[in-house]
């Protein structure tokens, strides 16, 4: 399967979303809302769950489902109440101790003249830095689309694991070719320029590891992926949840300044 294909797999309408995940992996959810400025951001997914009697915080960026779903949730483009309502969650999740898990998939940042005036960039600024600085395990897996800075708001992570079929990328290959070539049209081709597959960055060094999907793409067996998952991160959060809080900053900064 080349990059192309993978990035129309991560769009995909089948693909399982984060909020089912959120329901198969984690127990006695509770939904956390707003980001005490403007408003709740439907975009983000953000609360407390359990993992096998673990208490986490989860914070997701989610698509939505179906047509009216997805005009609800902006199709995953979060506005920087979003960002704001996360960086309230993780603070929040420092406070008392609790280990960070972040589900990405976004396109990007919502980058209407709105969201600007609000401040999306400092939103966005302001989350790469507090969240280099946590004191507590954080967790980030890109389930289907991880675009620009929009996805990293929530990645800055002692640990980083995509989906086989998952991309991470700058920006949209439709947006890198209009940019390099003034012409959206060879998006496929920008694909495979861009490096944006898992087997690519994990190459790079940027993911820690590839998660693999069930044959034909997670949306033929959803269930079985969410107990890959689930695996994965009580694994990881027995091994983060033994280092000290100056570990964990000390890690997750050296992780992004070697990029």
């Amino acid at each position: 399967m080349n990059a192309w294909e993978k990035v129309n797999m991560a769009r995909g309408a089948d693909r399982p979303t984060s909020q089912f995940y959120i329901s198969a992996i984690f127990d006695s959810f509770v939904e956390l809302h707003g980001d005490r400025n403007f408003r709740d951001d439907q975009a983000i997914i953000g609360g407390i769950g359990l993992l096998n009697g673990r208490a986490v915080t989860i914070i997701a960026q989610e698509k939505g489902i179906n047509l009216q779903e997805k005009s609800l949730r902006n199709f995953g483009a979060v506005h920087p109440e979003g960002y704001r309502k996360s960086l309230r969650l993780m603070k929040q999740a420092e406070k008392f101790g609790r280990p960070i898990v972040c589900f990405v998939d976004t396109q990007g940042a919502y980058c209407g003249v709105g969201a600007e005036e609000r401040g999306q960039g400092e939103a966005i600024a302001r989350n790469l830095a507090e969240m280099m600085q946590l004191k507590v395990p954080v967790i980030s897996i890109i389930l289907g689309e991880g675009g620009s800075g929009g996805a990293l708001a929530i990645a800055v992570a002692n640990k980083v694991f995509m989906l086989e079929n998952a991309v991470y990328s700058i920006l949209s290959p439709e947006g890198f070719a209009s940019i390099l070539w003034k012409d959206s049209k060879r998006a496929e081709e920008a694909a495979e320029a861009m490096k944006i597959t898992a087997s690519d960055l994990f190459e790079l060094g940027i993911i820690d590891e590839i998660l693999p999907e069930p044959k034909g793409g997670a949306q033929n067996a959803s269930s079985e992926m969410a107990e890959r998952i689930k695996e994965k991160l009580e694994n990881e959060l027995n091994h983060l949840s033994r280092k000290s809080e100056d570990w964990l900053q000390k890690h997750r900064y050296k992780r992004f300044r070697k990029f």
